[in-house]
């Protein structure tokens, strides 16, 4: 079970974490509403293809990446989102779309929001579409060690 081998991450690193079950939810939007979180305190994980490798851009459900923008703070040359082809295999104990953001458990480099860092904790799926953890954003910045960088931008139709 995905949830399972986050849970023992966590535990294995002394971290405090919520446990959120929900019925069956697949878009960011739908998550948050089932799980009755903001969408702005629900983070999303978006995988991007950056000069040819895999990364994770985590940021906040009720946002979008800006492309342009983050190729240019990063100095990438090339960045796009990633097909679900691309990037499946590397999520094997996880449902497709419900990947956790915690690319250093799965070989990638990972980018927050800066919006991310003005809540005290994180809310994200935790490999299945019916489950959720909810942690401290600091557990989650010690534990992952993302860059922190300003490349979202509200999506209107939240």
């Amino acid at each position: 079970m995905p949830v399972e081998t986050l849970k023992r991450f966590l535990d294995d690193h002394h971290v405090r974490y919520v446990t959120i079950r929900h019925s069956p939810a697949y878009t960011a939007q739908e998550i948050a509403a089932s799980a009755h979180i903001p969408g702005q305190e629900l983070a999303k994980t978006v995988i991007l293809e950056i000069d040819g490798a895999l990364a994770m851009a985590v940021l906040p459900a009720s946002e979008h990446v800006e492309i342009g923008i983050f190729s240019g703070l990063i100095g990438a040359n090339h960045v796009a989102l990633a097909s679900e082809s691309r990037f499946a295999e590397r999520f094997p104990d996880c449902e497709p779309g419900a990947m956790p953001p915690f690319g250093n458990l799965y070989g990638m480099r990972v980018f927050v929001a800066k919006d991310l860092t003005k809540d005290d904790v994180i809310a994200f799926n935790a490999g299945t579409h019916t489950e959720l953890i909810q942690l401290a954003f600091e557990d989650y910045l010690r534990l992952v060690e993302p860059e922190v960088v300003d490349f979202a931008a509200e999506t209107a139709a939240y």
